[in-house]
């Protein structure tokens, strides 16, 4: 097979590496991206759009058979709702299928040529993929490892019949009577909540001291508190050891040091994920390491001249939207561009009932930066909108620096606020003081309010708490 000579290849089609080859293509750059899969990676394909989707689902389903319960306080009364899960996840498939189809037609309209297969390298410069029709040779004067990452295996639980990762849970045929969650990350409990929402009766098993311990237990009260009310247990101190000999309960280490067998028609394993710096040729070139991690600097370049890695492969925080405005930034550096890269600003999104959403830094890491703070704290019990949504749990609360007012952090926690993320990052991005958020006109009704007021809070002078 003839080889291919480019400017730039991008080794995953991911969020990041689909947007880095667009970018390059629209700024001139003779551009090819190589993906074993179909274009999007694990955010579109398995992750962030099918997840979204199902949650979406079970939200509707759950809503329906409440008020099928009579319970309902908006005097909405119906007939008990069926579920069919393979129709939900058929319409779940077709939306990733259009997208798919986007991302593959927004390449073609960047003029980026796409090779299908497994990407080796040979050397900094060259890479063999294996192809359908055979192996085909690409060299670049750059190339960007956008790999991304994969769930973590447990050596005692390897995926596999009744052990699941998410990649399976988003596909299932049927929602499963008994289903046990290893580990209480975002993940994890995303995907428990929507299953629980669907009628499964879920344990959650996490080894810390609590669930969603990379955020303050402030922030994640209303979350547990929600856990409580669909019936979801949660053993927190706990150990997973194993599959039961039937394969029908995880065997549990409790937090007093007990055994315990936890029936589960399905075993989701959600205990993080791991870089992908396997399979493709690691060893044939010299990498300095961050761990497991490639390790790189602001403008997203790998100890080696010509090579850069974007995305999961590189580290925390593992976000789509990470890797897309490093995939971006990149582009325009092998175009010619001046550009840096600061992770400040990037929001991180929860998806569970309710939703979590962080910006900046917390109300802790902000201290320990250093020199005094002002917090304000707005809750939705006095929203309005909030109200007319059945939605008063949680809050917005603004971190700000004590002398001159700039904002540090922004967090909340609450229904829909993932939609203040454009908001929260924003402000930050604009270095924006207390004033500028409290002196900015929001609408009315709406749960943006709750930040302008956090804002006042913090100021001193709320209006409407």
């Amino acid at each position: 097979m003839k080889e291919i000579s480019c400017k730039l290849l991008v080794i995953g089609a991911g969020p990041g590496g689909y947007v880095c080859a667009i970018r390059a293509g629209q700024l001139g750059v003779d551009t090819v991206i190589v993906e074993a899969g179909k274009p999007g990676g694990t955010c579109l394909n398995v992750g962030c759009i099918p997840s979204k989707a199902l949650i979406h689902a079970a939200e509707a389903f759950e809503k329906v058979a409440h008020m099928a319960g009579g319970k309902s306080p908006l005097g909405i009364s119906v007939g008990a709702p069926k579920l069919d899960l393979t129709r939900t996840v058929a319409w779940k498939d077709g939306i990733v299928s259009r997208l798919n189809s986007g991302v593959a037609g927004l390449l073609k309209k960047a003029k980026v040529k796409t090779v299908h297969g497994w990407a080796t390298f040979r050397d900094g410069k060259t890479v063999e993929v294996e192809t359908e029709t055979g192996t085909q040779v690409i060299r670049a004067e750059a190339v960007v490892i956008a790999t991304g990452s994969a769930p973590v295996e447990l050596p005692f639980l390897p995926f596999g019949g009744p052990v699941i990762s998410s990649t399976e849970a988003l596909a299932l045929g049927e929602v499963p009577k008994k289903l046990a969650v290893v580990g209480g990350g975002y993940i994890g409990l995303e995907l428990g909540i929507a299953f629980a929402k669907m009628g499964a009766e879920v344990t959650v098993v996490e080894a810390l001291p609590r669930v969603l311990a990379q955020y303050d237990a402030e922030l994640t009260r209303p979350v547990v508190k929600r856990l409580a009310e669909l019936g979801i247990e949660v053993m927190t101190g706990a150990k997973a050891k194993g599959l039961s000999t039937k394969g029908d309960a995880l065997l549990v280490e409790t937090s007093d040091g007990k055994n315990a067998k936890i029936g589960a028609d399905k075993i989701l394993v959600t205990v993080g994920r791991k870089p992908v710096t396997e399979g493709w040729g690691l060893e044939q070139i010299d990498l300095d390491m961050s761990g497991k991690f490639i390790r790189i600097d602001d403008q997203c370049r790998s100890s080696m001249r010509g090579i850069f890695a974007i995305g999961d492969v590189t580290g925390e925080p593992m976000l789509a939207h990470r890797a897309m405005a490093q995939g971006e930034m990149v582009a325009e550096i092998v175009a010619g561009h001046k550009r840096s890269w600061d992770k400040r600003a990037i929001p991180a999104i929860c998806f569970t009932d309710p939703e979590l959403l962080t910006a900046g830094l917390s109300p802790e890491e902000a201290k320990a930066v250093g020199g005094e703070i002002k917090i304000g704290l707005f809750p939705f019990a006095a929203n309005g909108r909030a109200m007319t949504k059945l939605g008063e749990d949680g809050f917005v609360r603004v971190v700000a620096r004590a002398d001159n007012h700039l904002v540090l952090g922004i967090q909340a926690v609450g229904q829909g606020v993932s939609e203040l993320s454009a908001a929260f990052g924003l402000a930050l991005e604009m270095g924006a003081r207390l004033e500028d958020i409290a002196g900015t006109i929001h609408a009315h009704p709406t749960q943006g309010e709750g930040f302008q007021e956090a804002a006042l809070k913090a100021l001193g002078h709320a209006l409407h708490i």
